[in-house]
């Protein structure tokens, strides 16, 4: 058995959950709805202020969609509690980050500004404090969004690996190389 997919879910308090006779979990909350459509061979209850996500069969296929769904159903409740949060800093001279609703302006060392519209789901916020590297903080109540957008916004510039300079996330361990120095 799966161990992550026989796990139940705990319900906290002000979160609601519906399933639907087609396998659409609906889950709401304080800071928001979420929905994910579950595979029609998995089951999801609710027993006991808990949700149990249970498979038919021992097949590999199943034993994986046990898990994953589970993992899912948890990270939306979750996120309709708690949300989700994310932290990426600027690392170069010049870099600068900027924010107008949901519009990011970003200076990244290029010719040219990089304008990015983020989905209306997430807020950004940005800072630039004298002596610390500009951040940008993404927040939304879903999980895959913010990882996806922070991986588009790393992607403009990914940090190299001499200098450590471009778009990283906050307390990420940069592998560094020496350079030319180091033959010597």
């Amino acid at each position: 058995m799966s161990r992550i997919g026989k796990a139940p879910i705990a319900i906290p308090s002000g979160v609601s959950i519906s399933v639907s006779d087609k396998n659409l979990v609906t889950v709401k909350g304080p800071k928001g709805e979420l929905t994910q459509q579950v595979d029609s061979d998995i089951t999801v209850k609710e027993e006991d202020g808990n949700i149990l996500v249970t498979r038919p069969t021992e097949q590999k296929k199943h034993k994986a969609l046990h898990g994953l769904y589970r993992a899912l159903i948890n990270n939306m409740v979750v996120g309709v509690t708690e949300g989700y949060k994310t932290t990426q800093e600027l690392v170069g001279v010049g870099y600068r980050a900027s924010n107008t609703g949901n519009t990011l302006e970003l200076t990244l060392g290029f010719s040219h500004q990089i304008v990015f519209v983020l989905p209306k789901e997430i807020t950004v916020t940005t800072t630039a404090e004298k002596g610390k590297n500009p951040t940008i903080t993404l927040e939304s109540i879903d999980k895959q969004l913010v990882g996806q957008v922070a991986a588009k916004i790393r992607s403009f510039r990914k940090p190299e690996p001499y200098k450590g300079k471009g778009v990283k996330f906050v307390g990420e361990v940069l592998r560094r190389k020496a350079g030319k120095s180091a033959k010597k």
